[in-house]
């Protein structure tokens, strides 16, 4: 029997795990699956801890998740097609939950499918090397309930560990004598650290975004958004400032490149994440950055130059779980021999037509619609339950309409279920007035 490894049991790992159990539940021969996860649970990123840089083990912290996190997109959006949100909770529930509700659902769907015995909890992976004359891969991993090294043979190997965990740090001068807290987004934890301080966030993404909208729910006093290329462009709250990239650090005195200046007390870096994958050999190691398509990866997931490699969830996203579904679906049908992997030429071939078009993506809607294409594409190839892309789409660009209306208020809104057509309630309590994100008071009706 054949034997695939899973790096991570996170939403992409999660997503392999249920692929090949629903294969197996259909009546097909599965290989023998192991999946390989740091954590004591999975989850991956939506699993909480207070922890900053290392665990109770003594490994990177992996998760980049903070308290008080909302979604910062409709849940419809990224609802599975095979476990739908009214399954698991016995109820339609609003559009935007907070952190543990979705951890919940992550792992209602896991534990429904019955695969936990297919994971080796606390077991972070160390080393992968292919064996050129075997076609096979040793995968070294740490127990470390029993602290002790494992080495495994496997004939495919699945890296689903995300691409948020190792924080992207640029340097500004004077910024190791700020007289302030300093941080990056991965090390966020707590809104109310900031209360009554002023913040600023560095970066226009949707870490700079939601952290720097946290720390104005719950009471810092003021936050200024540098960027680097171009503002977020939302009608912020009257204590919110926008300013160009930040150009040095005098004491607690930010001055940027505009010329002009202000006193911080803390400076958040939201300034992205790093792909890195440093437990991979150099032959089979993805290097990449964050795109919408990702260079070396044959439909985004197979490693043109060793497709026995397989990596879930590389891209840029605006689609996160479903996409991984269909990632993942398609990444089983190709183990399974369902799928026929082309020539290394033909592979770069098709890669290239998809970059292509990536290059004339502009806005926000031709990304959306880009993503809505490729999820599309992968599952026509395979037996994943189809669901209206087109549908997701336009709830995306209504949910873009609804930011920039109003961005402290867009979570107040809802959105119909591409899979059940049902209409989300309204929430109970507006966004900027909840200040206890626990699943008991989110789902009190």
């Amino acid at each position: 029997m054949s034997r695939v490894a899973i790096i991570g049991a996170g939403p992409s790992g999660t997503a392999a795990l249920r692929a090949f159990q629903s294969a197996k539940a259909a009546g097909a021969e599965i290989p023998d699956v192991v999946c390989y996860e740091k954590q004591e649970d999975w989850g991956g990123l939506w699993n909480y801890t207070w922890r900053t840089g290392l665990d109770a083990n003594g490994e990177a912290v992996h998760g980049s998740m903070y308290r008080y996190l909302w979604s910062n997109g409709p849940k419809e959006c990224l609802e599975f097609a095979d476990y739908t949100f009214e399954e698991h909770f016995g109820k339609p529930i609003p559009s935007f939950p907070p952190r543990e509700v979705l951890a919940d659902y992550i792992k209602g769907r896991v534990e429904k499918a019955g695969v936990r015995d297919w994971v080796k909890f606390n077991h972070p992976v160390r080393w992968v090397e292919h064996h050129e004359k075997d076609d096979n891969f040793t995968v070294v991993a740490y127990d470390v309930k029993n602290d002790k090294q494992t080495s495994e043979k496997f004939d495919h190997v699945i890296v689903a560990t995300g691409h948020f965990s190792t924080p992207n740090v640029p340097h500004f001068d004077g910024l190791d004598k700020f007289e302030g807290r300093v941080l990056h987004a991965h090390d966020f934890r707590d809104a109310l650290e900031f209360k009554d301080r002023d913040v600023m966030v560095v970066g226009s993404s949707y870490s700079a975004e939601d952290i720097g909208s946290q720390c104005w729910k719950y009471g810092a006093k003021s936050i200024t958004a540098c960027y680097r290329t171009s503002p977020m462009g939302f009608h912020w709250p009257d204590n919110w400032e926008t300013k160009p990239l930040l150009e040095r650090v005098d004491g607690k005195t930010c001055h940027f490149v505009d010329g002009t200046s202000k006193d911080i007390d803390a400076i958040i870096l939201c300034t992205g994440y790093l792909h890195h994958f440093p437990f991979m050999h150099d032959d089979i190691r993805l290097s990449t950055t964050n795109r919408m398509w990702t260079p070396g990866l044959y439909r985004g997931v197979a490693l043109e130059k060793n497709p026995r490699v397989m990596y879930i969830g590389m891209q840029d996203q605006f689609y996160t779980f479903n996409m991984f579904d269909a990632q993942a679906w398609w990444a089983r049908d190709v183990i399974l021999g369902r799928i026929e992997i082309p020539s290394l030429a033909d592979m770069q071939a098709h890669s290239a037509e998809w970059e292509k078009r990536e290059g004339t993506l502009e806005t926000d809607e031709d990304l959306i619609w880009f993503q809505g294409d490729y999820t599309q594409d992968l599952i026509d190839q395979t037996d994943y339950p189809n669901f209206d892309i087109e549908g997701v789409n336009k709830t995306f660009m209504e949910w873009e309409h609804h930011k920039h209306e109003d961005i402290m208020g867009f979570r107040n809104n809802g959105y119909r279920s591409l899979m059940t057509g049902t209409m989300a309630p309204v929430h109970h309590t507006k966004w900027t007035e909840a200040m206890d994100d626990s699943m008991e008071e989110y789902l009190r009706t």
